[in-house]
């Protein structure tokens, strides 16, 4: 065995254990879920037994992961840089892990409109969390108010739209590459995931 695939070995053997930690499980529990024996599921984890694919697919859906994630190898580069939008008050990180998702921080200071024509609908789902502030989130007929360290969740198919209530809010929104599209200024769907 490489030195490489010894290190790759004990790694997917420590993310086993720490994920059935993590979940609060008993090597017996996770033995059960994964249909192994309780000192075979030991030994994997000592480094005592060889890992077998098929062993390593069981246990990836017992832990609630994938085996991709199981097995995957430190990132180069786990910094990731904004894109600043100025004009907009946007700073925008791209997720690798989840391609296709944004985390997006704006600094809000006009109200949502109050005019529904105004909000927006289209596919996909938000997530935000209001930094500082007190944000105004509208959903069809209904206000919402999300306070500092509160949280809002919706689909987007509601028409939608936030603002600040009171003076200025900071929000960080997670957003699906249906959602980001569909807060393009120039409502453009053309497949890009540039805004």
């Amino acid at each position: 065995m490489t030195h490489e695939n010894s290190e790759l070995d004990s790694l997917v053997r420590a993310r086993i254990r720490a994920l059935r930690l993590a979940q609060g499980l008993s090597l017996e529990e996770l033995a059960g879920r994964a249909h192994v024996s309780q000192s075979t599921l030991s030994r994997i984890e000592n480094g005592q037994r060889r890992l077998a694919l098929d062993q390593l697919v069981t246990l990836a859906r017992a832990l609630d992961t994938s085996l991709d994630q199981l097995v995957e190898t430190a990132a180069d580069d786990v910094v990731i840089n904004p894109v600043i939008d100025g004009t907009r008050g946007q700073m925008r990180w791209p997720m690798r892990a989840e391609p296709g998702l944004s985390v997006v921080r704006q600094r809000l200071t006009e109200p949502p409109p109050d005019n529904p024509s105004r909000m927006r609908a289209h596919p996909g789902h938000e997530w935000l969390v209001v930094l500082s502030g007190t944000a105004v989130l509208m959903l069809g007929h209904r206000r919402v108010r999300v306070e500092t360290n509160q949280a809002a969740e919706f689909p987007t198919m509601l028409p939608h739209a936030i603002g600040a209530d009171g003076g200025p809010c900071e929000i960080l929104g997670i957003f699906d590459r249906d959602a980001r599209r569909g807060h393009r200024p120039d409502g453009r769907r053309d497949g890009s995931d540039q805004e």
